[in-house]
């Protein structure tokens, strides 16, 4: 028999024309190119030894395996030489070099091979790996460097009151993970699309949904400077043309591409608003994964026009429905793990909240030692209550005033006031404080209630080498300082590697001040 006539069978991606898979792999390999050579003149030699290490530990780790389950050698395909690529465009610049090699590691080996390899894995290798990383190597994976020097992300700044150069995003001459010019990004997925390796459901439906997402929620309506600045950073783009496209996770028919393209790109722009991860865009991409099989059920075009039919249909009888069991276990599981959360939080909902009142009170005389006594009168009340807990002012990020109370001595003269305030721009979620101002609206000291940054860098704000930077300070306003060396009694010395909780730290306090000098003191 002839070969051409052999019918083979095999597990996706399917290329439908005469393509081998391995020359697929070499379109998106070159597709990769601009972002790469980009990425490694912006950043220098780190970023090429870093992905020098992503692909050689993948190509390897490919080899080893097929070698020991002997299994045909399939790294002829690419396959791992992409994966090592995206692996490393998703990484910091200055990583050390044993982190894209356990990633790569950890993508071919967990993600691909031991779910039977090529075709078969059902998430993104490349972002589950980079989502493995963040979970096992926070701090590494969130210290962004350029030219030895630690500073935030440009979402991050902007997040922080700061300002970022467009122009730069789009070139990437900003702090980030390698592979994040925009330019080279672009390049390459026009490239990818022009020879067919990708379609234009995906790229398209990602950007218009996040776009139209962060329009509607965002909080500067549609100011075209900050969506550009929204789309150019946190890996929209990369995700658009290079992750969310995989063929093997994501849905086959267009109109399934279209549905999944508008999931990850509201789930994106819902992490990034609402949300406190440091990449909510692979979180979004990496759920959205999972939703794949059921999308591909959802628009299924009816093969070769051949639906078929059930025996009540034949007869002339509606179809009857059946419920599906799964889905009824599912659910049954679900209400009685309600059930069964809802009472434990009702027996311990009193105990918690009086736990809380503890802490607060300890934060209260923490930052206004000379207070005996601490009341919240009417006026304060409906102060705090006029702002219906929403986003205090526009300078300050996403900080809300929680509460303010009035502290007086054993003789009955007020001492001051504490302000709690929190921030929803912490690094890993919420940063909660208490703020103690005198009469003469010095801050006293500050205190916190809720901080769950990472261990060795964003936890040492609750350090007197940084919390004390504050104390006896009367400034109309805080500055952070990044460089350090502060001589300026504004300003703030960031702790090094953790900008972003500094900068959440600081603009609660200003808050504070605002609302202590505009709201309680006039």
């Amino acid at each position: 028999m002839a070969e051409e006539k052999v019918l083979h069978m095999s597990s996706g991606p399917h290329v439908r024309s005469r393509l081998k898979t391995s020359s697929v792999m070499l379109g998106v390999i070159i597709s990769l190119m601009p972002a790469t050579i980009i990425g490694i003149w912006n950043f220098g030699p780190s970023a090429l030894g870093t992905v020098l290490a992503s692909v050689v530990a993948a190509v390897l780790t490919e080899y080893l395996f097929d070698r020991i389950v002997h299994k045909e050698n399939t790294v002829k395909d690419g396959s791992a030489v992409v994966t090592g690529i995206l692996l490393a465009l998703v990484l910091p610049n200055g990583t050390p070099l044993y982190i894209p090699i356990i990633g790569a590691v950890f993508a071919i080996l967990v993600v691909k091979c031991f779910f039977g390899g090529l075709g078969k894995n059902f998430m993104n290798p490349a972002l589950a790996a980079r989502c493995f990383l963040l979970i096992s190597f926070g701090t590494q994976m969130t210290r962004y460097e350029i030219d030895g020097v630690s500073s935030a992300t440009p979402l991050a700044n902007l997040a922080a009151g700061g300002n970022e150069s467009l122009l730069n995003m789009f070139l990437g001459r900003t702090n980030g993970v390698i592979g994040c010019s925009i330019l080279g990004l672009l390049i390459g997925g026009i490239f990818l699309w022009a020879i067919g390796g990708i379609t234009w459901q995906i790229p398209v439906s990602v950007l218009a949904s996040f776009t139209l997402f962060m329009a509607i929620f965002g909080g500067h309506g549609l100011s075209p400077v900050y969506l550009l600045q929204q789309i150019c950073g946190g890996g929209v783009v990369m995700a658009a043309f290079f992750m969310a496209t995989d063929p093997v996770t994501s849905p086959v028919a267009g109109r399934g591409q279209l549905i999944y393209g508008c999931l990850v790109g509201i789930l994106s722009g819902l992490f990034r608003v609402y949300g406190s991860s440091a990449d909510s865009v692979s979180y979004a991409v990496i759920i959205s994964n999972l939703f794949t099989p059921l999308i591909d059920m959802m628009p299924a075009p009816k093969p070769y026009a051949y639906r078929k039919r059930h025996a009540a249909e034949d007869a002339g009888q509606k179809k009857p429905f059946r419920f599906p069991k799964p889905a009824l276990i599912l659910c049954v599981i679900t209400l009685i793990a309600g059930l069964l959360l809802s009472t434990v939080y009702g027996m311990t909902k009193a105990q918690i909240a009086l736990k809380q009142e503890e802490e607060k009170t300890a934060s209260y005389k923490e930052v206004l030692p000379d207070a005996d006594k601490f009341s919240t009168g009417s006026d304060l009340k409906s102060k705090v209550a006029a702002l219906d807990g929403k986003t205090y002012g526009t300078s300050f990020g996403k900080v809300t005033i929680d509460g303010a109370v009035e502290g007086k001595n054993s003789s009955g003269d007020t001492v001051g006031y504490v302000i709690a305030v929190t921030s929803g721009d912490g690094f890993n979620g919420d940063i909660s404080l208490s703020v103690g101002i005198l009469t003469d609206g010095t801050v006293n000291g500050i205190s916190f209630t809720t901080l769950n940054e990472t261990a060795g860098m964003g936890m040492k704000a609750e350090e007197p080498a940084f919390k004390d930077q504050f104390a006896g300070k009367n400034v109309d306003s805080f500055v952070l300082n990044k460089q350090g060396g502060s001589t300026e009694d504004n300003q703030i010395d960031s702790i090094s590697g953790a900008s972003i909780t500094s900068g959440a730290v600081v603009n609660a306090v200003n808050a504070a001040v605002d609302f202590y000098r505009n709201q309680i003191a006039k």
